[in-house]
C-alpha cells in the first residue's frame, strides 16, 4: 500500500484519544491496569481505528478519560466526539471497543452502560483536542 493510500485508510478511521500520564494511567486513578486498558483498547480496535496515548486532557476529576473522535462518514452522519470519564473498568473499555467495532459515533448507538461514563469537558479542553 502506498504511503498516500496508508494515510488515507488511517483519516477515515475513528480516532480514541486515551490520558494518560497526569491523574489517568497513574495509582492516583486506582483499581485498574493502565499499561493492560491501553493494550487491550488497541487489540480490540487497533485495525479499524486509531489509538493514542496523550500526556494530559485536563479532566483531572474524570480519570481515566477516553474520547472517541467518529469517523468521516461518522461525522457526516452526524457524530461529535464522546468524553468517557471515569473508565476505570475493563467491562467499559470492552463496551467502547464494541462501539468503535460497530462504527463509532454517529455510525452506532452506544451501549446504555456508556451514558453512565460521558460527560462534557470545559470548551477550553474539547478546544485543545479537536484542534
Amino acid at each position: 500500500m502506498s504511503r498516500r493510500k496508508a494515510a488515507a485508510a488511517v483519516a477515515a478511521r475513528c480516532t480514541v484519544t486515551v490520558c494518560r500520564g497526569c491523574c489517568c494511567g497513574t495509582p492516583k486513578a486506582p483499581g485498574m491496569g493502565h499499561a493492560a486498558q491501553l493494550a487491550e483498547l488497541k487489540a480490540q480496535v487497533a485495525t479499524i481505528a486509531q489509538v493514542r496515548d496523550v500526556n494530559c486532557l485536563d479532566a483531572y476529576e474524570q480519570a481515566n478519560v477516553i474520547v472517541v473522535q467518529p469517523s468521516p462518514a461518522g461525522r457526516t452522519a452526524g457524530g461529535r466526539p464522546v468524553w468517557l470519564g471515569l473508565v476505570n473498568d475493563p467491562d467499559a473499555t470492552g463496551d467502547i471497543a464494541a462501539r468503535i467495532r460497530a462504527g463509532g459515533p454517529g455510525l452506532a448507538e452506544p451501549a446504555d452502560i456508556l451514558d453512565l461514563y460521558a460527560f462534557d469537558p470545559s470548551r477550553r479542553v474539547r478546544r485543545a483536542l479537536e484542534d
